[in-house]
């Protein structure tokens, strides 16, 4: 059954649907986070059961961090700064490794990375955010987003993002409509 289509949807109906999709596939999932500090975690696990699906993940909000333990290249971030699509992959890639036990890989990786602000960092502007989602099927980064308020709307919007991202890639993978 593809998800309820709703004019408005909060971010419970997003991870909920997430979380029915990866139960119903029996897939799992794991996350790396930077600007937005476990909200993605939180969200998913704010759903009822959510442990059947969800692993766990990594707040990495540290640069070092992000190549400590979710083995983002070293040179990558020298050349690019940690604010870049290919940041946000290899944190998903690492995600996926670092929740990955008895012999059971974990199935998708979500990896945020961004600037919430105040400042800007890296030469990049507030607002602007990259998220990468890995699994046995496919990589894919999307951004840079550009969203705009508040430091704390900034990483609702990624939160919210990330996980339709996820979800869509789920209702696509089963061959489902996507619903608006």
């Amino acid at each position: 059954m593809p998800y309820i289509s709703r004019s408005t949807e909060t971010l419970l109906d997003i991870a909920s649907n997430v979380i029915r999709l990866l139960r119903e596939s029996n897939e799992t999932v794991g996350v790396a986070e930077s600007l937005t500090a476990g909200g993605v975690m939180t969200a998913l696990t704010s759903v009822p059961d959510a442990s059947a699906a969800f692993r766990g993940g990594i707040v990495s909000y540290a640069t070092q961090l992000k190549q400590l333990l979710l083995n983002v290249d070293t040179e990558l971030i020298a050349r690019e700064g940690v604010i870049h699509a290919d940041v946000a992959v290899q944190m998903a890639e690492g995600a996926r490794r670092a929740t990955t036990f008895d012999d059971t890989p974990t199935t998708w990786g979500i990896g945020t990375t961004g600037v919430a602000g105040p400042d800007s960092q890296d030469g990049k502007p507030v607002g602007t955010v990259f998220i990468g989602i890995t699994s046995p099927y496919g990589t894919e980064a999307w951004g840079p987003f550009s969203f705009p308020g508040t430091r704390e709307r900034v990483r609702e919007a990624t939160v919210a993002e990330a996980l339709a991202r996820l979800r869509d890639a789920l209702t696509a993978r089963k061959g489902r409509e996507i619903c608006a």
